[in-house]
């Protein structure tokens, strides 16, 4: 991390040397502008605030609206966004941050550093991920333009955290600081599209944001951030949770854009001239992540039994149509984080073992209930299939189908009625080991420790990931957490897959990511 500072550092000098030429350079400009394109979403948002949501639904949709002081490129790497410029003080305790002039909020209100504050006090108060902050001391704004962050200690991985958009600091008006957890009902940013209607279940539309600045220290989109325009005049995100309406949708073009086509669509499609067809390797992890506050689950010794009986070829063939590949644990073998710690958990489909661990266990036939939902087929299939395996060594697994947001409402909010909430993991892994492992603890470990405590084994590698001062001494961590969290079955990651999104030929400039971008995106007619 400490060698990713130092391109974080020098990229923010090159910008701000850099940013008088701005007016010589051939920044992007529109190849078309106008139309209404519309996106098949293939599941419902639970919100649009952002700051309190970790779905990939609200994502999509909701990193079109809002921006924060840093994001990542299209590689991945920390740059600079609202921030102008950001300096670290020589003992790694002190973020000074200049914020770019002219920035305007979609009321038209201008953007200043109080809001700036307000918008890090509201996620201190109710982030999804306000551990990012534990470190931090405090915050101020000395005047209008500068931001800046006091550290309690040095943490080498800070602005790693900081930049990631999984659920990020986005910035918002300073009256909406009290604003309760998921109830920005009519979200205000400061990015390249606003919010005109949101009608849930049905469709949410956006619009050019007309008093948009585009970020001069960049000559085009990269990332979630670099020189962004909105050339379309509005931008409508229709849920579509039936695979094959998208792919009737994108067909016929009712729809422009899909986020998901399902495998078996793909050989007519690839036909089809008017259509493009967009893969993404490593999509997402899929996973079941287990309620441990929750009898009988609250038992290692049953949740070691079920991850004994898991056939993860079996599930993952379900869940991708066969379009997918095993992995063991939280990152892809391509990253540089990828660590294979806790193999010997992983793919067992051991009966015999699993009665062992069920006969230890004393367990006497309670429910194993299996949150799940249809808007993501692969987690109903995953579940489906989990259900029948556990089933064959004599678990009582139950199915419990709800809606996508429903789902994560229960998962987050409550500790009862459920054992295993299904889901994907897939912009944390991008992001690299940090982002997905501060899953694991609170305030929204999603294994759901007893009395919200965490594991203190879990923590304490958590803290090496983030405080040890050499990369190696970090990775050592991260290959710790991941075996303990494997060893103890704080998760039950299946395996990975490839999504495949798609748009008619007549749209230009949209490019894969792990959230659809639409600036930068034009259509002709």
């Amino acid at each position: 991390m400490r060698r990713l500072m130092m391109t974080v550092l020098t990229g923010v000098g090159l910008a701000a040397t850099m940013a008088p030429l701005a007016a010589y350079a051939a920044p992007f400009k529109c190849p078309a502008t106008g139309g209404d394109l519309v996106f098949g979403q293939e599941a419902n948002i639970n919100t649009l605030d952002q700051m309190t949501s970790s779905t990939i639904s609200t994502r999509n949709i909701a990193m079109n609206i809002y921006e924060a002081l840093m994001t990542r490129d299209e590689n991945n790497h920390p740059i600079l966004d609202l921030a102008a410029s950001m300096t670290e003080s020589p003992d790694h305790l002190t973020y000074t941050f200049k914020l770019r002039p002219n920035i305007h909020f979609h009321n038209g209100k201008a953007m200043t550093s109080a809001d700036v504050v307000a918008s890090f006090d509201r996620y201190n108060k109710v982030g999804n991920q306000r551990s990012t902050l534990d470190n931090v001391k405090s915050w101020d704004a000395p005047d209008p333009m500068t931001f800046v962050l006091h550290m309690k200690v040095a943490q080498p991985t800070f602005i790693e955290a900081l930049s990631s958009f999984s659920v990020p600091i986005v910035i918002i008006p300073a009256e909406d600081r009290d604003v309760p957890a998921q109830q920005l009902t009519h979200p205000v940013g400061t990015g390249p599209f606003q919010l005109v209607e949101s009608v849930p279940g049905s469709f949410v539309k956006l619009k050019r944001y007309d008093g948009y600045q585009p970020n001069t220290s960049f000559e085009n989109r990269t990332g979630f951030g670099g020189y962004k325009v909105a050339c379309l005049d509005t931008v409508t995100f229709r849920i579509v949770t039936e695979p094959g309406a998208r792919v009737a949708g994108l067909k016929t073009g009712e729809l422009q854009g899909v986020e998901d086509l399902p495998t078996k669509s793909l050989p007519e499609l690839k036909k089809d001239t008017n259509v493009t067809i967009l893969p993404l390797n490593n999509w997402w992890i899929q996973i079941a992540n287990p309620n441990t506050s929750f009898p009988p689950t609250d038992n290692p010794l049953v949740r070691k039994a079920i991850q004994a009986a898991l056939d993860m070829d079996e599930i993952m063939d379900a869940a991708s149509d066969g379009n997918y590949k095993l992995n063991v644990g939280f990152q892809y073998p391509n990253q540089p984080d990828y660590t294979d710690a806790g193999k010997e958990t992983y793919n067992l489909h051991n009966a015999d073992l699993a009665k062992k661990y069920l006969a230890e266990a004393g367990y006497k036939g309670e429910p194993v209930i299996l949150l799940t939902n249809k808007d993501y087929p692969p987690m109903y299939n995953s579940a489906l299939v989990m259900q029948q395996q556990l089933q064959a060594v004599g678990i009582n697994a139950q199915m419990k189908v709800v809606d996508w947001p429903t789902s994560v409402q229960m998962m987050l909010n409550t500790t009862e009625g459920w054992n295993f909430h299904f889901t994907g993991w897939g912009t944390q892994p991008a992001l690299g080991a940090l982002a997905t492992m501060q899953f694991m603890v609170q305030p929204n470990a999603t294994y759901k420790p007893k009395g919200g405590v965490d594991d203190p084994e879990v923590l304490a590698a958590w803290r090496g990931m983030n405080d040890l001062p050499t990369a190696e001494g970090r990775q050592a961590s991260y290959a710790k957490m991941q075996q303990l969290v494997l060893d103890k079955v704080y998760a039950i990651p299946f395996g990975s897959f490839t999504k495949v999104q798609g748009v008619r030929s007549n749209v230009g400039g949209f490019v894969p990511f792990r959230i659809p971008r639409f600036a930068n995106v034009w259509m002709t007619h």
